[in-house]
C-alpha cells in the first residue's frame, strides 16, 4: 500500500481543502499537513495580502498628504517660489525641497555655527531653484551639503525670475 498523495486539511481560517502532497517526499508529507493546518488556505491568505497591501497604500497616502501639507504650509511661510515641471513632479519635488531644507537647517543652524544671517543667505540661493526635478535628485543629500549643491546648480534649474539671466 503506497503512502497517500492527497489530504484534506482543516486549515486555521477553518476551511478544508483536498491538498495533492504528491510532489513531497512520502515520509514528509504528515508533517506538511499538520503544518499546513496551521494557516490560512490559500484564499484567505491572499485575501488577507490584499487587504493588508490596500491597508499600506492608505497609509502611504495619507502621509504622502500630510507631508504635502507641511512642505506647502513651510514653502508659504518662507515664501518660496512655486515649482516648475510636469504635473507629477511638482509636489514630489515640493516634499523634497522641505525635507531636504529642513535637514540642512537642523546640520548648520541648529547643530552647526551657522547664524540666521548665514541660513537667510541660503534661502536666498534655494529660492533660485525651481525646477522641481532638482529637488527630487537631491532628496538624500546631506543637509550639510546644501550649499555646495545650490552653488553646483545649473541655469536650467532656475526658474524664470532667475535674476541671473
Amino acid at each position: 500500500m503506497a503512502v497517500r498523495t492527497k489530504w484534506t486539511v482543516e486549515h486555521s481560517c477553518s476551511h478544508q481543502v483536498i491538498h495533492d502532497l504528491s510532489d513531497r517526499p512520502a515520509d514528509r508529507r504528515a508533517s506538511f499537513a499538520r503544518w499546513l493546518a496551521g494557516r490560512d488556505c490559500s484564499d484567505c491568505w491572499k485575501a488577507a495580502r490584499d487587504a493588508d497591501t490596500e491597508s499600506k497604500e492608505e497609509w502611504l497616502a495619507a502621509k504622502r498628504a500630510a507631508e504635502q501639507e507641511a512642505a506647502a504650509a513651510w514653502a508659504k511661510q518662507f515664501d518660496m517660489p512655486q515649482l516648475e515641471g510636469p504635473e507629477k513632479a511638482l509636489g514630489w519635488g515640493e516634499r523634497s525641497r522641505h525635507q531636504l531644507m529642513l535637514s540642512a537647517h537642523t546640520a548648520l543652524v541648529v547643530e552647526g555655527s551657522w547664524d540666521e544671517a548665514d541660513w537667510a543667505e541660503l534661502e536666498d540661493k534655494a529660492r533660485l531653484i525651481t525646477r522641481a526635478g532638482w529637488w527630487i535628485d537631491q532628496r538624500d543629500a546631506e543637509g550639510s551639503d546644501l550649499l555646495e549643491l545650490l552653488d553646483a546648480a545649473g541655469e536650467d534649474d532656475c526658474g524664470t525670475e532667475n535674476p541671473f539671466r
